[in-house]
């Protein structure tokens, strides 16, 4: 069959890696994708929002299976105009994917079927969020109520830094549209961890937990990100977490989306805080998250083709998800001066060392194909990707496996999956 990637990360290469395993699979296509999707998939020069010369795409190449990696495309609806074009693809239509889409709607979402989160409240008009600060208990988070490339939440740890926040968000538009409206919620305190899952509108499948480091410098310091590195398994989703979880979280969440009329068809990101008084929902994605799915997804045991199928068709509950009994780490490669501003266009050294290899993945998030060779062409470039029997051994592999590549400027933070040593 022939399969199309929407999307151009690392999340879409390592998407891409798990398709070309599927002996169902014969011909991958990603749009627009990158230099290492280029190695075992046929990119096109399709933006991820163009969404008529996707469809037309499609159509014409026979695509038989079309897989949305991106937030932005979802949100737009690219899955509604596929499926009206008789195409078949994974992901959710737009009016599920509202729950990425809307911090405002998946908060509504929660207090109205109960599913834990943090106290909040939302406002489209600054003056009220900024009289409603008066009376908040500190510190509190603001969050853009729009897609934000990750980067439209703020933790404000005193009055004057929240105000500031609702003046950077909702006036001077620093996260653009997204910060039309906005949701001031309650701080929480505890282990972060970031579970996936695959859902059929009715069943869902919990895939193995993962933890991302979205601070730019060593010590979770320095500016959001849209990831410096991630681990898998968290030690810290332990079983008790796990039932809770599902007890109270999981099937209510796909039960409630069902509720509302926009039953939910692909992949439900849980963004949780493990608090003292039990695990409650930060946020939810719509899709693999960037970088969890590059330690997630390679370790799966399952054909992704035959999930993907399954969630469509609403039997996701024949299918017995596994994942290997060990471990992941990936450590982003990036360019000095990200999230902020950096150079382009220096070239890639080591990528080979990666070929071939089932314990080491090297996926590119912001690379370009020249004459000369693989260039940097982003503030994120590589996430590099180490196996191991347990966390411990696939952070040392890992961090071995960094010094395999080398570019100017290249910069990472070196403690990812530190918190390991502490559980």
């Amino acid at each position: 069959m022939k399969v199309l990637i929407v999307g151009s990360g690392g999340r879409e290469h390592a998407i891409a890696a798990s398709v070309a395993k599927s002996p169902k699979v014969d011909k991958i296509y990603c749009a627009p994708g990158n230099a290492g999707i280029g190695q075992i998939a046929e990119c096109v020069p399709i933006g991820a929002m163009e969404f008529d010369k996707i469809v037309s795409f499609a159509k014409e190449h026979a695509v038989d299976l079309t897989i949305v990696g991106m937030d932005d495309p979802l949100v737009g609806g690219l899955v509604d105009e596929m499926e009206a074009a008789g195409l078949r693809v994974f992901g959710p239509r737009k009016n599920a994917a509202i729950l990425e889409g809307s911090k405002a709607f998946s908060k509504d979402l929660m207090k109205k079927y109960n599913i834990p989160t943090a106290a909040y409240e939302n406002f489209d008009d600054p003056q009220a969020a900024l009289a409603y600060l008066e009376t908040a208990k500190m510190p509190v988070v603001l969050k853009a109520d729009g897609l934000a490339l990750g980067k439209g939440v703020l933790i404000c740890q005193n009055l004057e830094e929240a105000k500031e926040g609702v003046r950077t968000i909702m006036e001077d538009k620093k996260f653009g549209a997204a910060g039309n409206r906005m949701v001031i919620e309650e701080f929480m305190t505890g282990r972060e961890v970031s579970v996936l899952s695959f859902v059929d509108g009715r069943t869902i499948k919990i895939m193995s937990s993962a933890q991302d480091h979205k601070r730019a410098q060593d010590g979770d310091r320095g500016l959001n990100t849209g990831g410096m590195g991630t681990f898998s398994p968290s030690p810290f989703y332990t079983e008790e977490v796990d039932a809770f979880c599902k007890e109270h979280i999981y099937q209510a969440t796909v039960d409630a989306m069902a509720a509302e009329g926009r039953p939910f068809h692909g992949v439900i990101f849980f963004g949780l805080m493990l608090t003292q008084d039990g695990p409650r929902v930060l946020e939810y994605n719509a899709r693999f998250g960037d970088p969890e799915a590059q330690v997630v997804l390679p370790r799966m045991k399952n054909d992704i083709i035959e999930v993907a199928e399954a969630c469509i068709d609403g039997t996701l509950d024949q299918i017995d998800l596994q994942f290997e009994d060990n471990a992941a780490v990936c450590v982003v490669l990036a360019s000095e001066g990200y999230p902020v501003s950096y150079e382009k266009g220096f070239l890639i050294n080591g990528l080979e060392r990666f070929v071939g290899s089932d314990e080491y993945y090297c996926f590119h998030a912001g690379t370009k194909q020249t004459e000369q060779g693989i260039v940097t062409n982003g503030g994120r470039v590589l996430g590099v990707t180490a196996k191991g029997k347990d966390l411990k051994e696939a952070r040392a592999n890992a961090y071995e496996a960094t010094k395999w590549i080398s570019f100017d400027n290249k910069y990472m933070r070196n403690d990812i999956g530190k918190a390991i040593d502490e559980a």
